[in-house]
């Protein structure tokens, strides 16, 4: 892939629907970060078929940086977009992060140390640690939801995990690039396939506490999402049954 910039160490992947009223602050606040750090990385915005203003204030918003927009093309799911970013991606690790900042930037710091020195392919944020640092929380309705869709999980995976869907995470992308190549959730149970699959095929994953403020304009619906992601956990569940994540098996999608 041809660019103007050498590979950088780090690659920020950023989701985005319809975020043209807060991905440019997002932007800034990565950048500034990027700054102060002296991080050597690269920012992808995928917009997953925004039908606003989104990509084209993104490559604004990055011209003169390292950093693109990606397109889907059409609004394809969160899952795919993360799949898509990383797989685009250049970077020897690669950071996930929502597009609110709902985690802020500078707990990458964290999650970098742990994953450096543990050695640890995966690190993904948590809300619901005993040291996470919830500032402003979600409605009741929200946490009810959140915390019987972690129960679920917990019973049809086995992960042991408290927080699942925190969208900051941290991953060495040459050791997780042949998992995302073989997954199919395209929405939001996105997380719980990849860490099932780093369970069951080895990969070493921690969960870190990480400061969370909840933003206002989640893409989460609480009235279809829910039974989507669960139908979609037990179809993870039954494709690795079938053998179909196994590398032997043909491109991921089949069925």
């Amino acid at each position: 892939m041809s660019s103007t910039f050498a590979r950088p160490f780090l690659s920020i992947v950023v989701p985005a629907y319809n975020e043209e009223e807060r991905l440019i602050a997002s932007l800034e606040t990565i950048a500034s970060y990027l700054h102060a750090t002296g991080i050597d990385a690269e920012i992808l915005v995928i917009d997953d078929g925004s039908k606003d203003n989104t990509a084209a204030l993104a490559a604004k918003a990055l011209a003169g940086r390292n950093g693109r927009v990606i397109r889907n093309g059409e609004n394809r799911g969160k899952g795919y977009s993360l799949r898509h970013g990383v797989l685009e991606a250049r970077g020897r690790f690669v950071l996930m992060t929502d597009a609110d900042l709902s985690t802020p930037m500078d707990e990458h710091a964290k999650l970098a140390g742990v994953i450096r020195d543990r050695d640890l392919d995966v690190v993904i944020g948590s809300r619901a640690l005993p040291h996470s640092d919830v500032q402003v929380r979600q409605g009741w309705l929200r946490q009810t939801m959140g915390r019987s869709f972690n129960t679920f999980i917990r019973a049809a995976t086995g992960l042991p995990f408290r927080d699942t869907q925190c969208g900051f995470k941290l991953m060495d992308r040459e050791r997780v690039k042949p998992l995302i190549e073989k997954m199919v959730v395209n929405r939001f149970a996105f997380d719980v396939e990849l860490l099932f699959l780093c369970a069951r095929f080895g990969l070493s994953v921690a969960e870190v506490p990480v400061t969370w403020r909840n933003a206002a304009g989640s893409k989460v619906s609480i009235v279809g999402d829910p039974l989507n992601m669960m139908v979609d956990v037990l179809r993870v569940r039954w494709r690795f049954r079938r053998g179909l994540y196994n590398p032997e098996t043909g491109a991921a999608g089949a069925s």
